[in-house]
């Protein structure tokens, strides 16, 4: 008794079955032990199973998936001959919501967080994000803004005092004699 309760003499329940060669089974089953996604592993699957003389119904139930779904894995994979095209191709992703432009970033950069009415001297990712917030109505997480600081060339220093004039106790602060 074979597979779905078939004897060896009965019909394949697919005619897309017939598509398959000993070539394509050995392709797939050599496909599906390299996978590591269980998507593709799922699809891969799905069509192995086709191959293997099940129907697409049976296959989309063994796997958990839409019959159509099975059916358009199966005729990419008799049009391509790759198992490796039943992988997802790349997505373009979820697209940016609040993103600010570079000269928005330099505008503000360019300004005294102090008068803005903030009681800081030099801009930090944390104030950036809470300006961007409060004025410009967008909320950016401060990873965000630092990969946009980052891409656009801005590195963050922490800030030098520099004196005015050369203090009169200079030596005496650095351990060096008055007299000099």
């Amino acid at each position: 008794m074979g597979a779905l309760g078939q004897t060896p003499s009965m019909p394949r329940p697919s005619i897309i079955g017939d598509a398959f060669n000993r070539v394509d089974r050995q392709r797939l089953e050599r496909a599906l032990g390299r996978t590591t996604l269980a998507r593709v592993y799922r699809r891969v699957g799905a069509v192995l199973a086709v191959a293997n003389g099940h129907s697409v119904a049976d296959s989309a139930r063994q796997f958990h998936v839409d019959r159509r779904s099975v059916h358009r894995w199966v005729v990419q994979y008799l049009t391509t001959g790759d198992p490796d095209r039943l992988a997802d191709r790349g997505r373009s992703g979820r697209p940016r919501s609040g993103d600010i432009s570079t000269r928005e970033l330099a505008a503000i950069l360019r300004r005294d967080p102090r008068t803005l009415g903030y009681r800081a001297t030099t801009w930090t990712v944390d104030l950036l994000a809470c300006y961007c917030a409060e004025h410009l109505r967008r909320s950016i997480s401060p990873r965000t803004l630092r990969r946009r600081l980052h891409q656009h060339g801005y590195r963050w220093k922490r800030p030098r005092y520099a004196y005015r004039e050369r203090a009169r106790h200079l030596a005496q602060k650095k351990g060096l004699s008055a007299v000099a």
